[in-house]
């Protein structure tokens, strides 16, 4: 009984595995491995971790304080705001070649000007001053930058005063209405501006690029063609789309300045100190508050634009204007009462009508706008209506002209590509020896066009002409051979007499 007991396992003995092997051994010399090789068991992150790790990788994908060269930056500002010397010239070129851009509708000359402009310079002076509190700085970019606008207006003027061409043309008209893309171009361009001036590496192409994005020159240049051909409508437009650039591009730079904590100026005296600091706060201010009200201004401009597209759109579908054609579109932004003017071909529309598409306006946030409608119906229509309809008369024969041309084109492509694919020689030598019957072969290739789906297609064409009577079977071996030998399955052969 004894030895029966003693032959039973105890609970203090090892484990073993079937082979008789100590598998609490086998545990501890794997512990003991992992330890001595150093590897760490993976980690799962939780959900916090997670999003915690994230944004610290972003927030380093993103960081531009390290390469950020804050004395060379205050300094290179500093100097684009001097005014003096061939700053002077430089500007005066520039405004008579931005001048001559826009008085002969060229991109490209407009574009030249905008690069060697040093208006940029006083502008972003005023935003460095701002963030940094510097008074003197800003004392000296706000007097460079008043006497900068001066030159230009006087350049500009004198020059459109003696031009023979004196039609406001496409580029110049486009600097007479801000709009709230003027806003996003002047603030980001001179965000990326600033940064870019704040860098330790090379930044001439990004400047270039900013200077001609946020296009300071041709609304100075459109304001003097204003005094010059004595129309203020145009010089209080293109003076306003001016401010809105200056404004915005200063604003980022103050932004940009204080987002990487560019060293405030330091005083002595402390009571000089509230004094600078209180100068700037009411500039500040008095800069700030006109300025946001015209930029909203603008946005509310911006909306009833869209808005007032929508409507057009969206009526001009309607069963209301079934037999009736708009031809023109003025929309007329108002603060007190817009208005959105419609000249209209076709039937006459009736009051009640007219009602109905009044009503309309509300669906579309232009409750306070009021329809105008010119109508003709065997009348003679207005100048501006009849011009509208000969532009667009104009466009749609240009495009299907286009059309026509490109398809000509293709055309053209296809048939030569075709012709000269066909070894016409050896083709006629093996047909000889193949058919005897055949008398003579003529090869072309044909272009296929279909109207409703505008596409073309070419199809190769054999013309055969026989010794013997015409005979079908033998016609459609022909077929067969050539489609398979050319290697057109499409291939038509037509018999000729």
């Amino acid at each position: 009984m004894e030895n029966i007991i003693n032959n039973i396992p105890s609970e203090n003995n090892d484990k073993k595995d079937i082979n008789g092997n100590n598998t609490e051994n086998i545990e501890n010399k794997i512990e003991n491995n992992s330890s001595e090789s150093g590897e760490e068991i993976p980690h799962k992150l939780s959900f916090k971790e997670f999003f915690k790790e994230l944004w610290k990788r972003i927030k380093e994908l993103v960081n531009i304080a390290e390469d950020t060269d804050i004395a060379a930056t205050i300094n290179n500002i500093s100097k684009g705001v001097e005014f003096k010397g061939d700053n002077v010239w430089v500007l005066f070129f520039a405004i008579i070649i931005a001048s001559v851009g826009l008085n002969v509708n060229s991109t490209a000359v407009i574009i030249g000007a905008m690069l060697v402009s040093p208006l940029m310079g006083p502008i972003m002076g005023i935003g460095l001053s701002v963030g940094i509190y510097d008074l003197v700085l800003l004392r000296k970019s706000l007097k460079n930058l008043l006497l900068m606008v001066v030159i230009s207006l006087l350049a500009s003027s004198l020059y459109f005063l003696v031009t023979p061409l004196s039609e406001a043309q496409s580029e110049l008209l486009a600097r007479t209405n801000p709009t709230i893309f003027d806003v996003f171009i002047a603030l980001f361009g001179g965000l990326a501006g600033i940064l870019a001036q704040s860098r330790k590496q090379e930044k001439i192409t990004i400047v270039s690029g900013v200077a001609i994005a946020t296009a300071l020159m041709p609304p100075l240049c459109t304001a003097g063609y204003g005094i010059g051909t004595g129309q203020l409508r145009y010089f209080f437009g293109a003076f306003y789309l001016f401010f809105i650039n200056s404004f915005f591009i200063a604003l980022a730079t103050f932004l940009m300045v204080r987002y990487l904590k560019f060293p405030k100026k330091t005083f002595i005296n402390p009571v000089k100190e509230r004094k600078v600091k209180r100068y700037i706060f009411v500039f500040s201010i008095i800069v700030l508050v006109p300025s946001i009200y015209l930029a909203i201004n603008v946005i509310k401009q911006a909306s009833f634009n869209s808005s007032a597209i929508q409507y057009v759109n969206d009526i001009s579908k309607s069963v209301v204007m079934d037999g009736v054609h708009i031809v023109n579109t003025n929309k007329v932004y108002n603060k007190k009462g817009s208005e959105i003017q419609l000249s209209l071909v076709g039937k006459s529309l009736t009051n009640e009508q007219v009602a109905v598409l009044q009503q309309r306006l509300v669906d579309f946030g232009l409750k306070d706008t009021k329809l105008v409608i010119k109508q003709a119906f065997g009348g003679e229509l207005d100048v501006k209506t009849q011009a509208a309809m000969l532009q667009d008369f104009i466009e749609t024969k240009e495009r299907q002209i286009q059309e026509r041309d490109s398809i000509i084109m293709v055309l053209e492509n296809k048939l030569a590509k075709g012709n000269n694919n066909i070894p016409v020689k050896q083709i006629v030598s093996e047909a000889k020896t193949i058919y005897p019957d055949i008398s003579e072969l003529m090869f072309a290739t044909a272009v296929k066009y279909n109207s409703q789906t505008n596409k073309v297609d070419t199809l190769p064409i054999v013309n055969v002409s026989w010794k013997t009577e015409y005979n079908d079977s033998l016609s459609q071996s022909v077929t067969k051979w050539l489609s398979i030998r050319l290697e057109q399955p499409k291939l038509k052969l037509i018999k000729v007499e």
